[in-house]
């Protein structure tokens, strides 16, 4: 089963409907006590990381997740959802992400106008063991006006330019996360979702 994480923040419903739409047992929760039985996880997100952050502590989210990453189970974060995976954000100050992975989260030059929304090519940097080669060069929906930055290099799975280029997704070992919102992609977008459910489908814990 695919769960959802309900923390009061992203488009559940489109993931949800995406996920359900090949097939695939999925529900949304709000208890951090069901992730352990899931052989997959989605963090989508839209919003303040502050707000998110706090939530996710005050839930007992912030543990469960990082535990379920831990356990090697596949796992997928959507935009803020892969933010969040980042050790802090610039948004607002400074706040302390949940530190899955090594980075940090800063704003688009003020030069560009934010947020960048709309339709925008990602390109591959290496193989996904989760989404299949042929989406490379693909165009997927983004609005953000933050933006990753990784500082181990090799777990950028692909980039996109915005005057600047800017990684708009990630994966490390079980984790892919993403920028871009592949529910609200059309085709290219649910094939990704599809390519996840697989995975998770694929999964059996030892």
């Amino acid at each position: 089963m695919i769960g959802i994480v309900n923390y009061q923040r992203g488009n559940l419903n489109n993931v949800y409907r995406a996920f359900t739409s090949f097939g695939f047992e999925t529900e949304i929760t709000d208890s951090p006590e069901n992730l352990e039985r899931y052989n997959g996880l989605v963090l989508p997100g839209v919003g303040a990381f502050q707000d998110a952050m706090e939530t996710l502590k005050k839930t007992g989210f912030d543990t469960a997740i990082k535990n379920y990453i831990q356990s090697g189970r596949p796992f997928m974060g959507i935009c803020l959802g892969l933010q969040l995976l980042f050790e802090e954000s610039l948004e607002f100050g400074k706040t302390k992400g949940l530190g899955v992975l090594k980075g940090k989260v800063v704003p688009f030059q003020i030069s560009l106008k934010v947020p960048h929304m709309g339709w925008n090519q990602i390109r591959f940097s290496k193989p996904s063991r989760f989404i299949q080669s042929d989406l490379n060069g693909e165009s997927f929906y983004f609005v953000h006006s933050y933006f990753v930055v990784p500082e181990e290099k090799e777990i950028i799975l692909s980039t996109t330019s915005y005057e600047i280029d800017f990684v708009s997704s990630i994966e490390k070992d079980n984790v892919f996360a993403c920028q871009f919102h592949p529910e609200k992609s059309q085709k290219k977008g649910l094939k990704m979702i599809k390519n996840f459910g697989d995975a998770c489908a694929r999964y059996t814990s030892h």
